[in-house]
């Protein structure tokens, strides 16, 4: 006899036999004990769940003589006629190939003859929803009005493709996705039936493969025994599926969350190299990023994942390394190259941007990317004060309560000068916070009236102080100690005025005048002060889009340039557009412009404004 495929060799003769499904079984079990045989059925569902196979034994079970729990016994004279090829009584018709109207019609002329040995006549259609139109139409009256001995068995994959008409006319049964642990159960015993050794890893992996289908699982398992000469291994299953090695793909995929895109398309070189599929990599990284979300997200993620301890360990800990955002954003990165690869000539090209893109959070401009970005400078900070506060120790000298209020101001500076070097040579800004000094002399000095400096001090010339003229720490320390020594010196002289009079401190002006010659000659200098009159605002965003913005002065008026669209219609919202105007007018500049690298101003628009200004209390429309 010639060689049979495990799915056929293993189809279920009973319903006994069948895998899960059992609240079908169950209603089919009933009906054919009380006799209670419905005329037309609709068995629908994912491929390789049953839907082919319980037909069959459904067929047979109500034609049987004397059935047992429901099956047929396979011992009467019935049973027998029907187990012979060329039974007129059990009729399976492929609607894929035969999906026209005459076919339809012919059937409607044979359904009228009786059953030759049984009690009923029936007509399995497998994919149904591939009849024409015309064929369904021809299908309708005879599967309203059937004669008492038809029965139909409607079998389809996609029931939405069916015509209502046809659907309110069956019994509907729905069919699931069978569970992983019932898939590998079915496995072990045909393995064992066949005579074939196995390891549990190598099982686990062909029916996660198999993906709650029985019969994919097995048609996968065939090759896979016959690969194998001894036991079956799960370098054997890995070797037959093209899949990457469960570890190599935790390395891949941990280098993305760490952003070492470097090893990461290093390892993904690796696995190409031996052979292995585009597509199937993606699965595999989607699949363990999916195991990643799951394990961070659930307590008892094992349970839902059933993996290995020792897989399900490398999960949890390449869960930690990134947080809930970073996943989900990792997977629709992954999930939209997957459908592109569909579609493109070049899949390498198409991972290899994949896992560029997942890696490098810090150079994409998405809002959820700015987001990553923002929240990674914060949690900077607060670890950042979170150890300053240990190793400060639980008590603390009154004496020394000042001094820790400028070593936190010092520290504030420091980071904004490590935001400022990173713009300027495309390194990572991670550990900069965007947040003012929160120190308690700050807030008090705020409460008194006094001004917080931040956006007070005008950056000198770079060929002054030969640092950075945007955020020069050093600058900013000494001039943080020069004016602690004079706050100093007039509260010491208010103290003992010779009128008997407390001296009032002199008091600093928040910004220069408008037009501050001093703003208009370098623009630079100007751009710098801006930068930190913003970073007072705590818009993050903002400020990070504007750190890599250009500007010049042009007769007169502060202009700042965009290379990006994008980033300055971000800047032109009702919302943002006003935080840069503030920041601008707090240094003095009220005539500025944002524009885009390499246009001109638009005259109009800025007349427009002028007008809106002059008068205001009127209502002022723009026609094109």
């Amino acid at each position: 006899m010639a060689y049979q495929a495990l799915y056929r060799t293993f189809r279920p003769k009973t319903l006994d036999d069948v895998v899960r499904q059992e609240h079908i079984v169950t209603i089919l079990k009933h009906q054919i004990e009380t006799g209670k045989i419905g005329h037309a059925y609709l068995f629908c569902g994912p491929r390789g769940t049953g839907k082919t196979s319980i037909a069959k034994i459904f067929a047979s079970a109500i034609n049987c003589e004397s059935p047992v729990n429901g099956s047929a016994c396979g011992k009467c004279p019935t049973c027998k006629a029907l187990a012979e090829k060329g039974n007129l009584d059990i009729t399976e018709i492929d609607a894929a190939s035969n999906n026209g109207v005459d076919e339809m019609r012919d059937l409607r002329e044979k359904v009228q003859y009786p059953p030759v040995a049984g009690k009923y006549k029936v007509y399995i259609v497998d994919e149904v929803h591939m009849l024409s139109a015309g064929a369904f139409n021809a299908l309708l009256k005879t599967l309203e009005e059937p004669p008492a001995h038809a029965v139909f068995i409607l079998a389809t994959t996609e029931a939405q493709k069916i015509p209502a008409t046809i659907l309110s006319r069956c019994m509907r049964f729905d069919f699931k996705l069978i569970p992983q642990k019932d898939l590998e159960e079915r496995l072990k015993y045909v393995l064992k039936s066949v005579g074939k050794e196995y390891e549990e890893e190598a099982v686990a992996a062909l029916a996660r493969a198999g993906a709650g289908s029985m019969r994919d699982m097995l048609s996968l398992a065939d090759p896979c025994v016959s690969y194998s000469e001894g036991k079956l291994t799960y370098a054997d299953v890995t070797a037959v599926l093209g899949n990457a090695d469960f570890t190599v793909t935790a390395d891949l995929c941990s280098a993305i969350l760490r952003g070492e895109s470097g090893k990461a398309i290093e390892s993904v070189e690796s696995v190409l190299a031996e052979g292995k599929s585009v597509a199937l990599l993606i699965k595999d990284i989607l699949q363990f990023f999916n195991g990643c979300a799951v394990a961070k997200s659930c307590a008892h993620g094992e349970k839902i994942l059933l993996l290995p301890e020792d897989r399900y360990a490398l999960l949890k800990k390449a869960a930690k390394i990134a947080d809930d955002r970073a996943l989900v954003r990792a997977l629709e990165i992954f999930a939209a190259a997957e459908s592109d690869c569909r579609y493109t000539t070049t899949p390498k090209i198409t991972l290899e941007t994949a896992v560029l893109k997942a890696s490098m959070v810090r150079e994409d401009e998405d809002i959820s990317a700015l987001i990553a970005r923002i929240e990674a400078l914060e949690k900077a900070l607060k670890d950042g004060a979170a150890a300053r506060g240990n190793s400060a120790g639980a008590s603390v000298p009154v004496s020394a309560a000042a001094s820790q209020d400028k070593n936190a101001g010092d520290f504030t500076d420091r980071a904004a000068g490590t935001i400022a070097a990173g713009s300027k040579k495309s390194a990572p800004v991670s550990s900069a916070p965007l947040c003012s000094p929160t120190s308690a002399s700050a807030k008090s000095a705020v409460k008194a009236g006094s001004a917080s400096g931040y956006e007070e001090e005008i950056p000198p010339d770079e060929n002054e102080t030969g640092g950075n003229v945007y955020f020069d720490s050093d600058y900013i320390r000494e001039e943080r100690k020069n004016e602690a020594k004079s706050n100093a010196a007039q509260t010491s002289a208010g103290a003992f005025s010779p009128f008997g009079e407390t001296a009032e401190k002199p008091v600093k002006q928040s910004a220069p005048a408008p037009n501050d010659p001093s703003l208009t000659g370098n623009a630079k200098v100007t751009f710098g002060k801006f930068l930190r009159s913003l970073r007072a605002v705590g818009n993050g965003v903002l400020f990070t889009i504007c750190m890599d913005m250009e500007s010049e002065f042009e007769n007169g008026t502060f202009v700042l340039y965009t290379t990006k669209e994008t980033l300055l219609n971000t800047l032109k919202r009702e919302t943002n557009y006003p935080v840069v105007q503030n920041a601008l007018a707090k240094i003095g500049i009220t005539d500025f412009d944002l524009r885009l690298k390499g246009k001109a101003k638009d005259d109009t628009k800025r007349a427009i404004d002028e007008i809106k200004e002059k008068f205001s209390d009127v209502k002022i429309e723009e026609k094109a």
